[in-house]
């Protein structure tokens, strides 16, 4: 992960040379102000620096312009040599100055400013973290060492070229003692050669090929230009223009093809399982910028990548495509009148950010951005009266699903598994400041390799931003002094785009322990084109049998967004324990008026499969550590939650009938809580495979062998989601819904953790 924003070499970047490539300097004239060494070169201040990023502002009122980038919250005021960074007094070489009402700063001033050493948001790391991504070189040399190698053939394309874990004892070792990893660094490989999996791995130090395994039976990933293909492979099929012509399309440059999974049903759906397949569905676009609006409907293509033409078509009778223009931006309305909301921090962030590492209050973490699963939080740690005690070495999406639930030629093999068959990584959505994420967001870069095995940044990957959450605690108690204090939340967030959806995932930590987890589900709606108008047209009953009427001709499918986190928690260490805690109802045995007492009751899981289960939120489910204890006596723990809150219906499981394929394939949308022994190998709640699969390789095998976890190194997997009943204030674009899941400090503490915000000042 690159920050995108940190200088590491003098005058790297010169705003002069921008300023002339901008053609901003064609005025003719360029002032000159004093510095200390004579006359300094002066540049355009506001177009250089928001083309370096920054945010600049006029405070009419004061004079002064107020500049923000990342950690650094700059005023400077026309004419004066001193500046104020994050609230410090920092002398400039040369005042910044108007010539009429242009102002102009010295083309030093980015350097001057920016590398002060002032603004302490981003520090140098002296001992990379063994969890560190690739590194834009180390992704080259892997795939050199692949491309030298006697198995390279020039169509491969690559599916993952990611870190190989190092051992996690040894990750531990590093982050309490310093000491570095025994092993030279891996990356490992995926490929496709065709339609045929193969798992590589590189020793970087060595630059040599370790492994390279076939793995038979498995179906890749869809990639990148697979996307690029089912649009040729559409627009090239004389077959395909004669289904379009029914419907009155005769230009097919206007068909925006979608590339989706075929599933698996067992041979009902007459696909053969050896081939590489997609089925393309298609929408038309209309020019209103929103062609999801606009499906082709009962018109499906089966694709086979390999050959690049459509193998069969499905045409289920024609239903006419709604030509309504439906913009889902707003165009054409008045935008509403809304005054400005600043978010600041005049003295800097409360944060700092070292190589991928960051440090905000008592927290300590890491993190990098995975292909597959987004981003990957590791060995995290909380400073409890400065002992650091471990609560989580790894913690990422470990898949989702979204299955539909509408029959039809066009919709029943819809159930996508957008991170194990897309790669959700690949598909990040980069980042607006103000809009996605808060004005004071300090915004990552990503790097990932493409399908050709090509170094890619991904522009403004990740926010992080710290935020206000509301009273942390309250008391007024009469005739005597308020005690009260803020929650602040340190919030990492990062956003993929897969087709239609946008989703949106905050890590957020809480300086009191917590950990949440939200998902965001935004975009737009896969809508199903039907004949009805309105409810009330005769064929309404049945066009609205599987969703919702959102507009003329337009219905809104019943459908689910189902999350799975993988979550190696280490609760004050390794050796953890599933524990359940209920209250129930107990007779009052003792002296008094009352027949009954609240009590609870205590249940250590004993293994793999009786900890498989659906959550009853009128329950309490710890991960616990039994051989630590809090100073009363008390195991510490952390309470697992996977759900707090949602507009949706709750997801209580997947809704479809046992006798689905899918239940064949997948186990975790069916049950909300799972915990594993430790294995750095299961990683995937779906499995590693998952596209085409007619097995569950994932939750449902790792739970297989029923092992013990009392007193383990044991992983949770926490399942949430809902049931997406669409609405109509949901189209024709969806205002974000979110899920919540947390893990709560239980006994964990010995005390309130966070008494000291109240303390004496």
């Amino acid at each position: 992960m690159q920050t995108g924003n940190a200088l590491t070499i003098k005058n790297v970047f010169t705003p002069l040379a921008l300023a002339i490539s901008l053609g901003i300097t064609g005025l003719g004239w360029l002032p000159q102000a004093s510095a200390h060494g004579g006359h300094a070169e002066m540049v355009p201040l506001q177009s250089t620096l928001e083309a370096f990023g920054a945010t600049v502002k006029w405070d009419d009122y004061a004079d002064v312009f107020v500049i923000a980038k990342d950690g650094a919250f700059v005023k400077v005021k026309p004419n004066n040599p001193v500046a104020l960074l994050n609230g410090k007094r920092f002398e400039l070489d040369a005042p910044v100055v108007f010539k009429g009402q242009t102002a102009y700063m010295s083309k030093d001033f980015i350097n001057e400013v920016f590398q002060s050493g002032l603004d302490k948001t981003f520090q140098i790391e002296k001992r990379p973290h063994p969890l560190n991504p690739l590194s834009e070189d180390e992704i080259k040399t892997a795939v050199d060492v692949i491309k030298a190698s006697s198995h390279y053939k020039p169509n491969l394309r690559f599916t993952e070229v990611s870190l190989h874990e190092p051992e996690k004892a040894q990750v531990w070792n590093f982050v309490y003692t310093g000491k570095p990893v025994d092993a030279p660094r891996q990356a490992n490989i995926t490929v496709l050669d065709g339609k045929h999996v193969i798992e590589g791995r590189v020793d970087l130090k060595t630059q040599r090929l370790l492994a390279w395994t076939p793995i038979e039976g498995a179906h890749g990933m869809v990639l990148l230009d697979d996307f690029v293909s089912v649009q040729n492979i559409v627009h090239n099929s004389s077959e395909y223009a004669e289904a379009l012509a029914k419907r009155g399309i005769t230009d097919v440059s206007k068909v925006v093809a979608t590339p989706l999974t075929v599933g698996y049903f067992d041979g009902k759906d007459g696909l053969v399982q050896d081939k590489r397949l997609l089925k393309i569905v298609s929408y038309l676009d209309v020019g209103d910028g929103n062609y999801w609006a606009h499906p082709i409907e009962n018109l499906v293509a089966i694709a086979d990548l390999e050959q690049k033409k459509i193998l069969r078509i499905e045409d289920a009778g024609v239903i006419p495509v709604p030509l309504k223009p439906t913009p889902s931006e707003g165009r054409g309305l008045k935008a509403a009148a809304v005054k400005p909301l600043e978010i600041i921090e005049p003295e800097g962030k409360n944060y700092t950010i070292t190589g991928n590492s960051i440090h905000w209050q008592n927290w300590d973490l890491h993190v990098r951005l995975d292909s597959r699963v987004g981003p990957i939080l590791s060995t995290v740690t909380y400073s409890d009266k400065g002992r650091k005690r471990k609560i989580m070495y790894e913690g990422s999406l470990g898949g989702m699903i979204v299955p539909y639930g509408d029959p039809d030629v066009g919709w029943y093999f819809k159930a996508y598994l957008d991170s194990g068959e897309y790669g959700m990584g690949t598909l990040t959505s980069s980042i607006e400041r103000g809009k996605d994420a808060p004005q004071n967001a300090v915004l990552l870069d990503a790097i990932i390799a493409d399908y050709t095995g090509t170094p890619t940044t991904i522009p403004r990957a990740m926010a992080i931003f710290e935020r206000y959450a509301g009273p942390e605690y309250k008391h007024q108690e009469m005739g005597r002094p308020n005690v009260s204090t803020e929650r602040r939340e340190l919030v990492i967030r990062w956003i993929s785009t897969v087709g239609n959806y946008d989703y949106i995932f905050d890590w957020v930590f809480q300086q009191n322990g917590t950990i949440g987890i939200d998902a965001g589900a935004t975009g737009i709606e896969a809508v199903k084109g039907v004949k009805s108008r309105s409810m009330h047209d005769a064929t309404a009953k049945e066009d609205t049998r599987y969703g919702t009427l959102l507009d003329h001709n337009i219905v809104g499918t019943t459908h689910q967004h189902i999350y799975n986190f993988r979550l190696d928690l280490d609760v004050d260490g390794e050796k953890n324990s599933f524990v359940e805690v209920d209250p129930v109802i107990a007779a009052n045995d003792r002296n008094g008026p009352r027949t009954s007492t609240m009590q609870t009751t205590e249940n250590v899981i004993d293994t793999e499969q009786q900890a498989a289960q659906k959550f009853d939120p009128s329950t309490i489910r710890l991960l616990t550590n039994l051989g630590k204890e809090n100073k009363v006596g008390n195991p510490v723990s952390y309470q697992l939650i996977p759900y707090a809150g949602g507009t949706h219906p709750i997801a209580k499981g997947a809704n479809f009938a046992k006798d689905e394929w899918l239940y064949n394939r997948l186990s975790f949308m069916d049950k909300q809580l799972w915990v594993t022994r430790y294995n750095p190998e299961e990683k995937y709640p779906e499995g590693k495979y998952p596209n085409r699969s007619n097995t569950d390789t994932g939750l449902g095998q790792f739970t297989g062998d029923d092992q013990s976890i009392q007193n383990s190194d044991n992983v949770v997997w926490l399942t949430t989601g809902t049931t997406h009943v669409a609405r109509a204030e949901e189209w024709p674009i969806m205002p974000t819904e979110w899920v919540h899941a947390l893990l709560k400090p239980w006994n964990f503490f010995d005390e309130t953790p966070t008494l000291s915000l109240s303390g004496d000042q």
